[in-house]
């Protein structure tokens, strides 16, 4: 279940707290999905998450930041107190390194100090790679899908599609994840569906894009009938000609 990374280059990882480095990741933003100035996180955005109670975190290579991870607190219905991954960005050469990990475990750290037990995000369901990472390196498991949940972007990775999104929980506080972020196997109950998406969705974006909607249409339609009877992804595997969500009976323990 653990993927091993190619190469794992000798990074500092810290929390930004100055201006400059907020303003790295702001950079990296453009440089990492290509995004247009109405669609960044602005400079302010990230002074403000690291004094209310989020953080931001910045992996740093040479001197030089080449990945970062912002989180900002967040409050459900009931008065759960949750923190909300907004945004995660790796630089092309340094993807398959493990720094997206790293930067997740960092994340979590400050989480359980901070006596918090969940941590949220969203992700692209077609995002095969970033479905396998969530699922099986994290241990998130998945319950909700939203339709569109943030318009159409500049970014040339959404392809002008809608943005659909999977919700992923990560509770960081159990057996499940706990033994994930160890590197130990992890033996959940048995699926009972599954969803897969081709190996080739990313060409279809950029060759086919009305195909590739439908296709997108369709696997909402499969994510919330799902949901809907009660079952949650518990798991995720990659073949060379699909990626695969496995959804089963989750409980929190």
């Amino acid at each position: 279940m653990i993927e091993k990374s190619k190469s794992e280059p000798a990074l500092e990882i810290h929390q930004l707290s100055k201006l400059n480095e907020f303003g790295d990741a702001v950079r990296l933003q453009r440089e990492i999905w290509g995004f247009k100035d109405v669609d960044l996180l602005p400079l302010r955005l990230f002074v403000v998450a690291s004094k209310i109670g989020g953080q931001a975190l910045g992996a740093f290579h040479d001197g030089r930041m080449v990945a970062f991870c912002l989180c900002i607190p967040g409050l459900k219905p009931g008065g759960k107190y949750y923190l909300h991954s907004h945004m995660l960005g790796v630089m092309p050469a340094y993807r398959n390194s493990g720094v997206g990990r790293k930067l997740k475990l960092k994340q979590r750290e400050y989480a359980l100090a901070s006596g918090i037990d969940l941590i949220e995000w969203t992700f692209d369901p077609l995002e095969i790679k970033n479905a396998f990472f969530n699922i099986e390196r994290l241990g998130a498991i998945v319950r909700r899908y939203v339709h569109n949940q943030y318009g159409t972007t500049t970014s040339r990775l959404h392809g002008g599609l809608p943005t659909d999104r999977l919700i992923a929980e990560w509770w960081i506080r159990t057996g499940r994840v706990e033994a994930i972020c160890d590197g130990r196997a992890f033996h959940g109950p048995v699926a009972q569906a599954a969803i897969s998406v081709p190996v080739g969705i990313g060409a279809m974006r950029e060759q086919d894009p009305q195909r590739a909607r439908e296709l997108q249409a369709a696997l909402g339609e499969d994510f919330d009938r799902q949901f809907r009877a009660g079952l949650a992804v518990i798991g995720f595997e990659k073949s060379a000609e699909a990626g695969t969500y496995r959804l089963g009976t989750w409980e929190s323990k």
